[in-house]
């Protein structure tokens, strides 16, 4: 993969660049215009009022351990780019490739896309993890991009982030020999006080490394924290055997070339790997998979009684 310098870059600036490239995350604000915010949120609408009708998750909604007939709670719409077309057409578009290439190059693949949803006072906290750890590669050219749906503040539950542990290990997200997503920083001797919240208005961008740690917080506030996540990795970085990410062959997997040119041709990185086996017997979810922890580092909501 070519290149393509900081003088060619597409929206970024040098100075951006490099945070990405020492601190592993960025932060940009007025990315996405209001007009397509307004479609999203006018999607997500329609989600909720679909989710209103269900009692339990299905392979379209994850709903809230506290969803109820009387009270439904989404958490996640997983897939969005498969069942809206407003997703579908804002992943394609400048506004959220062009920062991407300019941190990993032209050549683009889909890992996977999902909206995280924290409603008001009770959004469900996503525990300290790694994505590498879920989907180690042959290289470590993976990002995320989260686009604020909502303006971010501390008490939403924000993404929060440790700068500069993606150039560390992947460190054990096992419980009992069993993969459970997620990790405790303390256990690893990671600071609390150093880990950075991820604020800003509706229409900001998020971007951060596939090994940096992250997790967020439940929702204590009164207004709605709502994410939408694409992620992806250089063409060139090719699943591990045992890795979580979706191989139907290569046939199915160059069609989630998002830019650029696919390749036969893996690159490899000398990087610390663990693979995320073997899985807990639970539905695929990270709220799902998280549960196997004994102790937790964010609060939680307790399911209602049925």
């Amino acid at each position: 993969m070519a290149d393509r310098g900081c003088d060619v870059m597409e929206c970024l600036t040098a100075d951006q660049k490099a945070q990405y490239d020492e601190q592993g995350y960025l932060l940009v604000a007025n990315q996405i215009p209001d007009d397509w915010l307004t479609k999203i949120r006018d999607e997500i609408a329609r989600f909720e009022a679909e989710a209103a009708t269900m009692t339990e998750s299905n392979d379209r909604l994850d709903l809230e351990d506290s969803h109820s007939a009387d009270d439904p709670r989404l958490r996640r719409i997983k897939l969005p780019h498969m069942i809206s077309d407003v997703v579908l057409e804002l992943m394609y578009s400048d506004h959220v490739l062009a920062p991407a290439r300019d941190l990993i190059g032209s050549n683009l693949r889909l890992h996977t896309t999902k909206l995280n949803m924290k409603s008001a006072g009770y959004g469900a906290a996503v525990e300290w993890h790694q994505d590498y750890a879920f989907y180690p590669h042959t290289n470590d050219d993976i990002l995320a991009i989260g686009i604020c749906i909502d303006d971010m503040a501390e008490e939403n539950g924000p993404l929060m982030v440790f700068p500069g542990s993606h150039k560390g290990p992947v460190y054990d997200h096992h419980v009992d020999g069993v993969f459970a997503g997620a990790m405790l920083p303390e256990a690893h001797g990671l600071d609390m006080a150093d880990a950075v919240p991820l604020t800003g208005p509706a229409g900001s961008i998020s971007i951060h490394h596939g090994r940096i740690v992250h997790g967020s917080a439940l929702n204590t506030s009164n207004r709605a924290r709502r994410i939408l996540f694409y992620e992806m990795m250089a063409a060139d970085a090719f699943p591990i055997m045992g890795s979580m990410t979706k191989w139907d062959g290569i046939e199915d997997y160059n069609t989630r070339m998002l830019c650029g040119e696919p390749t036969l041709t893996p690159r490899l990185k000398d990087i610390p790997i663990r693979i995320p086996q073997p899985q807990p017997d639970v539905p695929i979810s990270i709220y799902e998979i998280q549960k196997g922890l004994k102790t937790r580092a964010f609060d939680t909501i307790p399911a209602k009684e049925s």
